[in-house]
């Protein structure tokens, strides 16, 4: 059952708006409640308390008294938060970016729950190549775009340098790299991606990691945990994962996975990197793996883009009318 956060302002409009904006986000873990009174407010929380309440800077928290909540969160008007005591939030921003402040504000105290996750609920869809520059992820981002018109879906990548930032338009705060710390941490919660996850077009993603070295350190098996947990949650159906590449024991990453994607390419030195990856999948006994492996021989990419429109038109070109046959059965050129 999910929680209920409140929102109170003395805007009703802003209180509607952000209520309804929050509901659509599947990833938080709260049903989110506008208020236009205190009254009314009042009257709710007796019968039932809030996990979390959003006040505007107009209300006075002597107002507050009779109101039963767990936590409550100021939405600022002004960007100067200093002198305030309670956790502060600028009110004037993109919902999703006052969502991702006031779920880590909210996240310091929420209940720690082990990465004990046994059964997975999503679908867990990895890209992964032997081959370079074979269009592994703009095929990962269109297949994840595709897929997100029909289904909840989330986007990660693995890749050391994704360039996700520039093709997306939008400075990362957050990123991979807080979600590592905290499993690493053991702090790593429910509440955990809510405070990271940024949308596109319909598509849910995680901005990769800050820095190389955080995919570098960490291992497969820990990195697979973490997306295993993520699937166990059942928020997401399906889950597209960019596998940049196999080292530190990446493959418990390729066993999570229901089909792995392998874009290949028709060359003689692409047809041995494919044939050396085969082979070392059996010789160190996961030759099973290989069932999973689909090799796409993708349609080659057209004139070069700009950085700004090069998801819309992947999405609406030759490599997105490929991907719609590929989920449909019907591509040619897979093994």
């Amino acid at each position: 059952m999910k929680r209920i956060m409140g929102v109170y302002d003395v805007d009703p409009f802003y209180a509607d708006r952000f209520a309804e904006s929050a509901n659509q986000r599947e990833q938080i873990p709260f049903t989110v409640v506008a208020f236009c009174s205190i009254s009314r407010l009042e009257a709710f929380t007796r019968e039932q308390p809030l996990e979390l309440l959003l006040i505007g800077d107009e209300v006075d928290r002597e107002q507050l008294c009779q109101v039963r909540a767990n936590q409550i969160v100021r939405l600022s008007e002004s960007r100067d938060m200093s002198g305030e005591d309670l956790p502060v939030v600028y009110k004037y921003q993109a919902s999703d970016a006052v969502l991702r402040e006031v779920m880590a504000c909210y996240q310091v105290q929420t209940e720690r729950i082990p990465l004990t996750a046994v059964g997975v609920k999503s679908a867990v869809m990895g890209v992964y190549s032997p081959v370079n520059r074979c269009g592994k992820t703009g095929f990962s981002l269109t297949l994840g775009q595709i897929m997100a018109r029909d289904l909840r879906v989330l986007f990660l990548s693995l890749e050391e340098h994704s360039g996700l930032s520039k093709l997306m338009g939008v400075a990362f705060e957050t990123s991979l790299s807080d979600l590592i710390y905290e499993y690493r941490q053991g702090e790593y919660t429910r509440m955990s991606l809510g405070t990271v996850v940024h949308s596109w077009g319909g598509l849910d993603y995680v901005p990769p990691a800050a820095y190389g070295e955080d995919l570098a350190e960490i291992q497969g098996s820990e990195l697979a945990e973490i997306i295993r947990y993520i699937a166990a949650d059942g928020t997401y159906e399906a889950i597209v994962v960019d596998i940049g590449h196999l080292g530190r024991g990446m493959e418990p990453l390729l066993e999570l996975c229901d089909v792995i994607y392998s874009p290949v390419k028709d060359d003689c030195v692409s047809s041995a990197k494919v044939e050396a990856w085969q082979d070392y999948l059996g010789k160190s006994g996961r030759a099973s793996l290989w069932e999973k492996v689909r090799l796409l021989r993708l349609p080659r990419p057209g004139a070069v883009w700009q950085a700004e429109t090069y998801l819309e038109q992947l999405l609406w070109g030759e490599l997105g009318d490929y991907i719609r046959n590929l989920l449909k059965g019907q591509e040619g050129g897979g093994r």
